[in-house]
């Protein structure tokens, strides 16, 4: 919604104004200048990158205007999760807890919190380091840094369709340009033509700079910067997970490891230690907190 409320602000004030200035907008609507520069656009956003990123592109574009990332129940949701398997690490033998990480799908603790559930890659990240700290020898400051590292490579790897549309906004202005450049060519084969007729053929020719920046700087800019907000979000749950984990491996209680999570979570998603507690304390959702 913000997306769409911010290009109505731009677009609407900019041909406001031009109206305002005694501008026709019938001038400003060149289709083939819009051809031109949004068709090699396209065409140079499928060279420069693989058919997975483009696809993820789009998906990562629904997903800015739709604001999809994790709210403060999915938060919650993870750090009742999180107090259930430490509950179970500290409490039961290693044969009952390793079911839990062998088949997650299975597993009664994580089909208690289905906000966690729904993504695969979370769970596989969290199986993975709760097996490491189930084998009881590995240093927390070596799995620290594994976590790190893997956190890193999936940041990545969600932030790729940011890079590929950033990249296309900073070559509009470019593609503009050349829109305009084959307008001149144009105008320049009807130099015998009256000023009028040769005029509108110029003006017509540098509609195309004015697309090519606009679309930039007003458009595909902005939207780049709120995908990247989107997905990094999208990776916040991954470093939660890592300040709870290495907590609880460096001695903290379940209740206290947790606290760590929650302090790396941002803003009005963050919630209070008693929202915190009531998923929690005495027992949440998970029978093996009980």
């Amino acid at each position: 919604m913000g997306i769409i409320v911010g290009l109505v602000i731009a677009i609407g004030s900019m041909l406001g104004g031009f109206v305002a200035m005694g501008g026709h907008l019938i001038v400003i609507w060149q289709p083939w200048e819009f051809v031109i520069i949004f068709g090699m656009a396209a065409g140079t956003f499928v060279i420069a990158n693989p058919l997975k990123v483009v696809m993820d592109s789009g998906k990562a574009t629904m997903e800015a205007f739709t604001g999809k990332g994790p709210k403060r129940q999915d938060f919650l949701s993870l750090l009742g999760l999180l107090h259930a398997l430490m509950r179970e690490l500290k409490t039961k033998p290693r044969n009952e807890v390793e079911v839990h990480f062998d088949n997650p799908t299975e597993s009664e603790i994580f089909k208690n919190f289905p906000e966690v559930a729904k993504h695969p890659d979370l769970v596989l990240f969290i199986c993975d380091y709760c097996r490491l700290i189930l084998i009881g020898n590995a240093r927390s400051h070596e799995i620290e840094a594994l976590m790190e590292e893997e956190i890193g490579t999936h940041k990545k790897y969600k932030l790729k369709p940011y890079a590929a549309i950033n990249t296309v906004a900073e070559a509009l202005p470019a593609l503009g340009i050349v829109a305009a450049v084959l307008g001149i060519v144009k105008a320049m084969g009807a130099l015998d033509q009256s000023p009028q007729i040769l005029g509108g053929l110029i003006g017509a020719a540098l509609v195309g700079t004015f697309i090519g920046v606009f679309a930039s700087y007003g458009m595909l800019a902005p939207l780049a910067v709120k995908v990247k907000g989107v997905r990094e979000k999208q990776c916040a749950p991954y470093t939660i997970i890592k300040q709870t984990l290495i907590a609880y491996m460096n001695g903290a209680l379940p209740q206290v490891a947790i606290e760590h999570g929650r302090k790396g979570i941002a803003g009005s998603d963050r919630p209070t230690i008693d929202e915190v507690e009531a998923a929690t304390v005495p027992g949440g959702r998970a029978p093996a907190a009980a």
